[in-house]
């Protein structure tokens, strides 16, 4: 009998047992993405050749409720199709918890959540759930919520260890960050949504055989968002200071976007993001680059990956204008969505001159269809034109002409049992 149906029976078995004011959901993901990637996160070289692969969640969701308490065991099996290793990978591949929490609420107002969950705030930009990613994102972190009307305050914390130690360990861990706290405070008027951040994330390095240390950098800020009839727009802005590896970091970010109704099923945006950098002949120690920490990167600045997806950290930054228009015409939805990258630092070529700073355009196309509430198709192609500034930052020479990417993924999302009524 399989680890997931011995779960699967387990909590019947329980259900069963316990016929009382409880709530028991089982709910079942099972997500198959086909990609074709032709210059994905980096632009091909002439002498390689493109890919394609499927890889699939297979995500088992547990929910159980109980006058003041809620708990969730999210299990996971993530790999691409053909591959036969039964164990996860560098936390990719194979069965793993996803999630594994339990919240209590003390009265109306006041909660704490503790164990494995996910960290979503705003848009996503600093702190999300990843979803685009197979195995998305968690932490392991305690939690306390304070809600009343319109307001919300969250204060979480976490401290990560590769084991139960008896003692410091000799190496750094590195595996995730090695400490964790913050505040998340945000209110909401008629017409106007404010969110302010404060986010302290420790690293831990090594600085000399015999000394390990860990430096705390702080990224803090606002987020506005405004709706009205037609209208709706965001705005943030965000700052970083601390250390990074013994090195002062002061950094910041600005973003602003403005969309229209033009009538009920389309709707048109603008959009610009500014993430500051540093110029490549900048020999100051000071990191002047802004990273978007544990942000759903692949939401923003184009669905190829090129920025902030696992690359471009202490790099030169990044200016990105955009457009984008939204269709919906019952159980279909299409959005196309250009962007004119830029750098706002210096980039310079082999010879030390300073390069043009533009970076490339993009163009994103995607579709989703609803077959049924529980199962839903989608789709994209993305085409990046890159420029020779690009392909610099990139550190690639002899680059291929065309640099695209499609995606086709089914998402079944049936409801196995239930004993909530609603």
């Amino acid at each position: 009998m399989t680890t997931l149906k011995r779960i699967v029976l387990t909590v019947f078995i329980v259900v069963n047992a316990n016929a009382i004011a409880q709530e028991f959901d089982i709910n079942l993901q099972l997500r198959p993405r086909f990609e074709f990637r032709n210059g994905f996160k980096s632009p091909l070289l002439d002498t390689e050749e493109a890919t394609s692969f499927i890889a699939q969640r297979s995500r088992l969701n547990l929910a159980f409720h109980q006058e003041r308490l809620t708990a969730k065991l999210s299990v996971q099996d993530i790999r691409t199709w053909g591959d036969a290793a039964t164990t996860a990978t560098a936390g990719k591949n194979g069965l793993a918890v996803f999630e594994a929490w339990a919240k209590y609420h003390f009265n109306e107002n006041w909660s704490t959540t503790l164990g494995r969950q996910v960290l979503s705030y705003d848009n996503e930009r600093i702190m999300g759930g990843i979803d685009w990613l197979q195995q998305g994102q968690s932490h392991d972190a305690a939690l306390i919520s304070y809600k009343k009307e319109n307001s919300l305050l969250d204060l979480g914390f976490a401290l990560n260890a590769n084991a139960e130690n008896l003692v410091t360990p000799t190496t750094p861990y590195t595996t995730n960050y090695k400490a964790m706290q913050y505040a998340w405070l945000h209110h909401n008027w008629t017409k106007i949504g404010l969110s302010l951040l404060f986010l302290n994330t420790g690293y831990e390095f090594q600085k000399s055989p015999n000394d390990l240390e860990v430096d705390y950098k702080q990224t803090f800020g606002t987020y506005i968002t405004f709706k009205d009839k037609k209208w709706d727009a965001n705005f943030g802005f965000y700052g970083q200071t601390g250390q990074s590896v013994g090195k002062q970091l002061g950094a910041w970010y600005a973003s602003g976007y403005v969309n229209y109704a033009i009538v009920d099923s389309f709707s048109a945006g603008l959009g610009y993001e500014f993430l500051s950098g540093k110029d490549q002949n900048d020999t100051d120690t000071k990191l002047k680059s802004f990273t978007p920490l544990f942000g759903t990167n692949h939401a923003f600045n184009g669905l190829m990956d090129y920025f902030y997806v696992g690359n471009h950290q202490n790099n030169v930054g990044l200016q990105d204008a955009y457009l984008k228009l939204n269709y919906k015409n019952k159980q279909w939805q299409f959005a196309l969505v250009p962007h004119i990258f830029n750098a706002p630092n210096k980039v310079l070529d082999a010879q030390g001159k300073q390069m043009d700073s533009y970076l490339g355009t993009e163009i994103d196309l995607t579709a989703s269809y609803v077959v049924q509430k529980d199962i839903v198709i989608s789709g994209g192609f993305s085409q990046i034109f890159t420029s020779t500034t690009l392909e610099r930052v990139k550190n690639v020479t002899n680059a291929a002409d065309a640099n695209n990417w499609a995606w086709l993924m089914v998402s079944f999302s049936p409801r196995l049992f239930s004993t909530n009524k609603n």
